[in-house]
């Protein structure tokens, strides 16, 4: 249990697997933190430090960035503070008395200014104290001279003597207020838990994230690269991802035709107007990329308002019994994110969507939004991504009405009939305010990355708003006129975030067809060339992507370049082979279990194209 110390100078006791607790917890290691970057660095500025998912962090602005040797200097610096036991206070203080006592820190002293502005109270945190003058008389809080002291509504620990185990991991940039306007700080991360043990299983959980980190594991593997002189949030996919990539949306348009979509190619960008209409000017205009003259186009940041004029300029005004209407389409989407917030292939500022939009009438939204969760489902299933997935219910937030269109008993309603289809759906949801789009709530599919990181990867919206606004209608069984429902729904998400994801959950390894490599045969002499080139050419014609080996190096070294690959099989050729007319297989894992030992090349090829055919997952 561990003592709290609340905003109002009271205590409570509680377990750390409690939230507030573990956040409390670490977010007074963010603050001996930044009571050890101050005194061994005291030039140092202030900015702000929450605690976050699995640690905290402190940004500071300071003229030469962290080295790995400051950082552990001010971990020694943190130990020695932990060590002295200092008790945390808290208090209040008057806007003229914060600003005084903050007037080296411009930081605390925005924070100050805006709260004062408000007229918020001004809460802060202290810990330790400062040696006074002989003669100095504390006579209140202001004579006062606390070593640390911080802007903060708390809670946190009691004392500092509670954090028995921490670790600082990096140091990196990050914009203050993550505004790419504001100046660069240095932001150093770390972790704390109240035991040694635990600290040890996190970092060692942490070492197996850092080998499976798409951003690292997809440059090292050539599946994808970026270019400075191309520019942050446009990455390069390689011959390797770009086929990776082939594959996923060859398979997803195949499916979505199978159930009933029908294929768009809409412009990749739109006059103003268009978002007008939409509503997306008012909400995103300044995050879109403007082009003309007069910035009056934009490149798009979403489909939706591009495939409706599909269904406003057929031959004929639909019916009732035209609908529904699946559209989809791979389009390629384009958002201005901040460059705080990208990250591999995860976030980016172009990427590639698997959209789809189906216009229906009220008594098919059910059936309809059945089927796009099964369609997902399957997908999620077949990438073995099922297990990894949470499904969150994202309603908008009734005290923030500028955020949305429509009125509220409109969104009552539909909130409603979607929490309806989502509890006979039998899916395990928690419910977000605040998450919904813009024009109806939505279902999202998330899911984290290797190191925690929370990211939507499937979405469906049920939108009762856009077809009103672009005057689209259907006639009804009793010949009135009608504007439809449309779900908007993807059945894979963004392609490179799904492909950055499936990095991380093989590791590499991708099942065997995904693997933009499937085998590599590998001569063991010259001579054997001829022979390997034929068993190519045979696997070739049943579209199985095999690669030959002919350097002159010894097949050890051949066979463990396979395996850094991570080529799924390796077909070994040397004279028994060749004699006998057959082929030596070693699967990348070494299992003697798995497809492995001699067989005939037809034998080979028939257990590749069966294993393909299914989709097994290894």
């Amino acid at each position: 249990m561990f003592k709290l110390l609340l905003q109002d100078g009271q205590s409570k006791l509680l377990p750390f697997d409690d939230a507030q607790c573990c956040e409390a917890f670490r977010h007074t290691a963010a603050h001996v933190l930044a009571q050890a970057v101050k005194r061994s660095f005291p030039n140092a500025k202030l900015a702000m430090g929450p605690a976050i998912e699995n640690g905290f962090y402190y940004d500071f602005d300071v003229d030469t960035p962290f080295s790995a040797d400051d950082l552990a200097q001010i971990e020694k610096t943190m130990k020695a503070i932990i060590k002295e036991g200092a008790t945390l206070e808290t208090y209040t203080l008057s806007a003229d008395e914060a600003r005084t006592r903050f007037a080296e820190e411009p930081y605390k002293l925005e924070l100050i200014n805006e709260l004062a502005d408000k007229g918020e109270a001004l809460v802060f945190y202290s810990q330790g104290s400062r040696a006074l003058p002989d003669d100095a008389q504390a006579q209140s809080r202001s004579d006062v001279a606390p070593e640390f002291e911080d802007l903060c509504c708390g809670p946190h620990l009691a004392r500092v003597s509670d954090i028995k185990a921490f670790k600082l991991l990096s140091a990196t940039g990050a914009y203050w207020r993550g505004s790419e306007k504001n100046k660069m700080l240095c932001r150093i991360y770390g972790t704390a838990f109240p035991k040694a043990a635990e600290l040890e299983a996190h970092l060692a959980a942490l070492d197996e994230a850092k080998k499976r980190d798409h951003n690292k594991l997809g440059r090292e593997l050539e599946l994808f690269t970026t270019s400075d002189v191309i520019g942050q949030g446009l990455p390069v996919l390689m011959p390797k991802g770009a086929k990776i990539v082939q594959i996923l949306q060859r398979w997803i348009e195949d499916l979505e035709e199978q159930r009933g979509y029908v294929l768009t190619k809409t412009p990749s960008f739109a006059k103003a107007d268009l978002y007008k209409i939409s509503g997306h000017y008012d909400r995103y205009w300044d995050g879109m990329f403007k082009i003309g003259k007069n910035e009056d186009y934009a490149l798009r940041p979403m489909t939706c308002p591009f495939q409706f004029q599909a269904y406003l300029n057929g031959s004929r005004t639909k019916s009732y019994r035209d609908l529904p209407i699946r559209y989809n389409e791979t389009a390629t989407l384009f958002r201005n994110e901040s460059s705080g917030e990208m990250h591999g292939l995860i976030r980016l500022r172009q990427f590639t969507l698997a959209e789809g939009h189906i216009v229906c009438t009220p008594e098919q939204v059910e059936d309809e939004f059945f089927a796009a969760i099964d369609l997902i489902k399957h997908v999620l299933e077949v990438l073995g991504l099922s297990d990894d997935v949470h499904y969150r219910f994202s309603k908008w937030d009734e005290n923030n009405r500028d955020k949305y269109i429509g009125e509220p008993e409109q969104w009552e309603s539909m909130q409603a009939m979607m929490r309806t289809i989502l509890d006979k759906s039998g899916l395990d949801y928690v419910e977000a305010d605040g998450e919904a789009a813009f024009y109806g709530p939505k279902l999202d599919m998330q899911m984290r990355n290797v190191y925690g990181k929370e990211d939507t990867l499937f979405t469906v919206q049920i939108d009762f708003q856009l077809a009103e606004k672009f005057g689209m209608v259907y006639t009804d069984s009793k010949g009135d006129k009608q504007f439809p429902i449309i779900i908007h729904r993807s059945s894979i998400g963004c392609y490179e975030r799904t492909l950055a994801l499936l990095i991380e959950k093989y590791a590499g390894a991708f099942p065997l067809w995904l693997s933009p490599e499937q085998v590599r045969i590998l001569p063991i002499a010259d001579r054997h060339n001829d022979f390997c080139e034929q068993i190519c050419a045979q696997l070739r014609k049943d579209g199985i992507r095999v690669e030959l080996d002919t350097r002159s190096e010894k097949i050890g070294f051949k066979i463990r370049e396979a395996q850094l690959a991570k080529v799924p099989y390796m077909a070994v050729i040397g004279d028994a082979e060749v004699e006998a007319g057959i082929v030596a297989v070693r699967n990348r894992k070494g299992d003697p279990d798995g497809l492995s030992g001699q067989m005939s090349i037809e034998g080979f090829r028939n257990a590749l194209c069966e294993e393909i055919t299914q989709r097994r997952l290894g």
